[in-house]
């Protein structure tokens, strides 16, 4: 390679951006080359002056850019489906709650939950049902 061919490709070589084996012929060159090794210095100092450069940002740039970006869509639909899903297991559960406790209700539709919930603490779920159903089962 030529100074001038080293030299179109010096700045993407600074860069890292050429390939290995022209890598590998830009440094051949610059060992034996001061002219093109000048060039490389030269570069050097660019982009160190370039990189100290502060830039101030405009104050409303964020604003700017925020009001030209599309808006969201809705997401109204997601909290309708969770809605739907959070009813139907609800449904679904207290449907479904009857098969866990299947002699819950005698043949002729009595509520016979005392022996199945007779183990519960005081306090307990158990007992706040056993004792609901004992109450309207009384006629209270």
């Amino acid at each position: 390679m030529d100074c001038q061919e080293i030299q179109e490709h010096l700045s993407a070589w600074l860069d890292g951006e050429v390939d290995r084996d022209v890598g590998l012929r830009i440094e051949a060159h610059l060992e034996g080359c001061p002219l093109c090794r000048g060039e490389l210095a030269r570069l050097r100092r660019l982009d160190e002056a370039l990189a100290r450069l502060e830039v101030p940002v405009p104050s409303n740039l964020a604003a700017g850019v925020l009001s030209r970006l599309p808006r969201r869509p809705s997401v109204w639909w997601k909290s309708l489906s969770l809605a739907a899903s959070l009813l139907l297991g609800i449904v679904l559960g207290g449907a479904l709650a009857g098969n866990f406790y299947p002699g819950l209700t005698s043949s002729n539709g009595e509520a016979i939950t005392t022996e199945v919930f007779q183990d519960f603490p005081q306090g307990s779920l158990g007992t706040v049902v056993v004792s609901y159903q004992s109450e309207e089962g009384n006629g209270a």
